[in-house]
């Protein structure tokens, strides 16, 4: 299956952690940027994307816990294009949605005065 058609079948099957988290990126609801989301960057698909501020959010389930050396590497690759990768546990947009985003806007103000 091609990249952008896998991306797309991740954009209709969301899980409920990635839905919680679109609903404040969507629309450019956050601090006026686009997020994209399950957007193909070559061999990846990343959860959560803005162009702009070249800034990739990922949320982790507990499966991560057992793939960290892949991880690692992704994060590498993606920072070497002159990405900066956020991740953050599935429990903590549940758990904690407001400090999530609270995190975010501190890194997206850090990133838009680079």
């Amino acid at each position: 299956m091609k990249l952008t058609n896998l991306a797309r079948n991740l954009r209709k099957n969301q899980t409920e952690t990635e839905q919680r988290l679109w609903l404040q990126l969507r629309k450019k609801r956050f601090l006026n940027y686009k997020f994209r989301r399950q957007f193909p960057i070559e061999p990846y698909i990343v959860d959560f994307i803005c162009l702009e501020l070249k800034l990739i959010v990922e949320l982790d389930g507990s499966q991560h816990s057992e793939q960290v050396e892949q991880d690692v590497e992704r994060t590498l690759f993606l920072n070497q294009r002159g990405f900066k990768v956020v991740r953050f546990w599935n429990n903590e947009v549940i758990e904690n949605l407001d400090g999530v985003m609270d995190s975010l806007r501190y890194i997206a103000e850090a990133r838009g005065e680079e």
